[in-house]
């Protein structure tokens, strides 16, 4: 499910599950355990393993399990989202391939991201389900006001224009994406822990605040994501991918 090694200093949590690293319960919670294991303020960098960084939710596996599996998928979701979040110290996003919905979410939660091949971008609203209150307030606290076309138009971007728009911070080749992204978390990390930590619980405080004070919204959300409606046409869209031309 993930690799974790240590290089230079950091730890580098590698995503690595199926041919597109796609977010099913089990990686969720592997990922939340491993990010809630970290030794204190360490700096983290969160990377794909092979040529994606996450396609985002297994959309079979919700058709599938169907409402017994999304009441245990939502919030584990977010639980996920909210355990990269939550990490005290630097976290760095190094965006290896595709980064779609969810796996843009993980992205965002990120302090800093950097990409070099693939798409990013929140596809949900083309899927037919909201965002849980997580995820989008971290979108939100990542990159503002551009959050609302995202979301609304499910736009995915090449690394230039997801740079344009705060998405992604840094663009640069793959062959050093990964040895970047490290330097760049160590760079981070020689701010003193403490006061790294803090600057960055004040920066996330409205965020944090808004997902508190919205946390009754996840119920709708999960009444949306369980519906027969909404089963049906992810299964739709499902086989609209197999049926695309190759």
């Amino acid at each position: 499910m993930l690799d974790v090694e240590q290089r230079s200093g950091v730890t580098v949590v590698s995503l690595r599950h199926g041919k597109v690293n796609a977010l099913d319960l089990e990686l969720l919670r592997a990922l939340t355990a491993a990010m809630r294991d970290l030794d204190g303020n360490g700096a983290v960098v969160i990377t794909g393993a092979g040529s994606a960084f996450s396609a985002g939710v297994d959309l079979n596996r919700i058709v599938a399990g169907g409402k017994p599996y999304v009441q245990e998928f939502l919030p584990a979701l977010s639980e996920a989202f909210l355990a990269v979040f939550d990490h005290p110290g630097p976290v760095v996003a190094a965006v290896n391939g595709h980064a779609i919905a969810g796996g843009c979410v993980i992205a965002a939660a990120c302090d800093l991201r950097m990409m070099s091949l693939g798409k990013i971008g929140l596809a949900e609203l083309s899927v037919g389900v909201p965002f849980p209150v997580s995820a989008m307030e971290i979108l939100r606290h990542a990159i503002g006001p551009a959050v609302g076309h995202l979301v609304l138009t499910a736009a995915l971007l090449d690394a230039s224009p997801a740079r344009s728009v705060g998405l992604v911070h840094e663009v640069t080749g793959p062959d050093v994406l990964l040895d970047a992204a490290i330097d760049r978390a160590e760079q981070m990390a020689r701010v003193p822990a403490e006061v790294f930590a803090f600057s960055k619980r004040q920066l996330q405080q409205p965020a944090r605040d808004r997902i508190a004070a919205r946390s009754g919204d996840d119920e709708a959300v999960l009444a949306a994501w369980s519906s027969d409606r909404t089963r049906d046409g992810i299964a739709r869209y499902l086989d609209a991918l197999r049926q695309r031309p190759r």
